[in-house]
């Protein structure tokens, strides 16, 4: 017989028994009126793992007059949609194709190129489902026939009333508010995690008790994947926690990297390119700091090169700030992007050859100029790049 999981189990089948997302199911919200009003277009689901994505999906083609397929990105390819739109084609009075692709981002440029025409002309109706942020991982032409609504995680309040579900379906007798409290704490938004931890516990104890939880629970992994949303999200935290000069939010996101297994080759490169473009010329020896960190980082490596990593984060957030030789390297880039190749200034040309000589090159070179001395091209003269 299929294992199907409690969190499949307790799915909710109308809109009446799904909980969260109110900014977009709730009382007028827009995708509560297109769906009521049977209105439904193609649409692209964003948001963290649990937060309802799938299930919302499946509602849709609950209560619209519509034909329902799922299709996981991981598992499915062009063949696959191929058939679905080939049954598509068939006409059914009243009934239109809803295609849920689960993981949309895991189907490349030609897999969506595939799906485009088919979103166009209407012979499908897509909703795809992705934790990854749609704009890098969805081509241009698909996403711009689809609406995108945004997820959010969870609260710890709707976690334990999709927690008290569970318990209901598994008909325990009581679960204790330390043992719950774990539960919602555990799953981080995701009400999935919870579901399957509480159910393993169930399967493996019977009682459901914070001493059983934790023995139930092997590992927890945080939430990162480092070609995602949440690898863009919590190295930029890192960032601008350091450029903010607060040494202790920049320790608690170099942490949930580390222990996430980010490579902390790639912490220590970010934070070398920190120390010239945030400090600079306030406190050159930060480069120093961040390239001794990089060297630590590879000769020593996991776990001790954390201590190195910590060492470096805090140094550097706590350094003086200053972007004026960063600036002064993009203002004058601009400058040459914008005037390409303008013509050096006669003396400070080399004069390799006679002829170049007497073409002036080289002429009235001083090794140390006074101030007043035009170094720029003509068209810049005057120009300050570095303030």
């Amino acid at each position: 017989m299929e294992y199907i999981p409690l969190a499949d189990k307790i799915r909710p089948q109308t809109l009446k028994d799904f909980v969260g997302q109110d900014h977009l199911v709730g009382k007028d919200k827009p995708l509560r009126l297109a769906i009521t009003k049977d209105r439904i277009h193609s649409m692209v689901f964003w948001g963290p793992p649990g937060s309802g994505k799938t299930t919302l999906g499946r509602i849709i083609a609950n209560e619209t007059k519509s034909k329902f397929v799922q299709l996981s990105a991981v598992a499915a390819g062009k063949a696959d949609v191929r058939k679905v739109v080939e049954e598509a084609k068939i006409p059914i009075p009243a009934l239109k194709t809803i295609l849920l692709l689960d993981e949309i981002h895991r189907f490349n440029k030609a897999q969506q190129d595939f799906l485009l025409p088919y979103v166009e002309d209407g012979t499908i109706t897509l909703i795809g489902a992705t934790t990854e942020n749609p704009s890098f991982s969805v081509i241009s032409p698909l996403l711009s026939r689809c609406q995108v609504f945004v997820f959010n995680q969870h609260s710890a309040k709707e976690v334990n009333k999709i927690i008290s579900k569970g318990i209901k379906f598994l008909k325990i007798q009581s679960v204790s508010k330390s043992a719950q409290g774990f539960l919602a704490k555990f799953a981080n938004g995701d009400a999935r995690q919870a579901l399957n931890l509480l159910e393993s516990t169930h399967k493996l104890y019977q009682t459901i008790t914070l001493k059983n939880l934790k023995n139930a629970l092997q590992n927890k992994f945080l939430r990162y994947d480092k070609t995602g949303e949440e690898h863009h999200n919590t190295i930029s935290a890192f960032i601008k926690s350091m450029r903010a000069s607060d040494p202790d939010a920049a320790v608690y996101y170099l942490s949930r990297m580390i222990a996430a297994g980010e490579d902390p080759l790639f912490i220590a490169r970010r934070m070398v390119i920190f120390a010239s473009e945030d400090i600079g010329m306030a406190q050159p020896t930060a480069l120093v700091v961040a390239n001794e960190v990089f060297r630590a980082c590879e000769t020593i490596g996991y776990p001790e090169c954390a201590i190195n990593l910590s060492h470096g984060v805090v140094y550097l957030a706590s350094a003086a700030k200053s972007r004026a030789s960063y600036n002064a390297l993009r203002s004058a880039q601009e400058d040459v992007e914008k005037h390409g190749n303008l013509s050096i200034p006669l003396h400070l040309r080399n004069a390799p050859t006679k002829l170049m000589e007497k073409l002036n090159y080289g002429k009235g070179y001083q090794m140390y100029p006074n101030k007043d001395k035009n170094l720029l091209p003509q068209k810049l003269k005057g120009k300050r790049y570095y303030k």
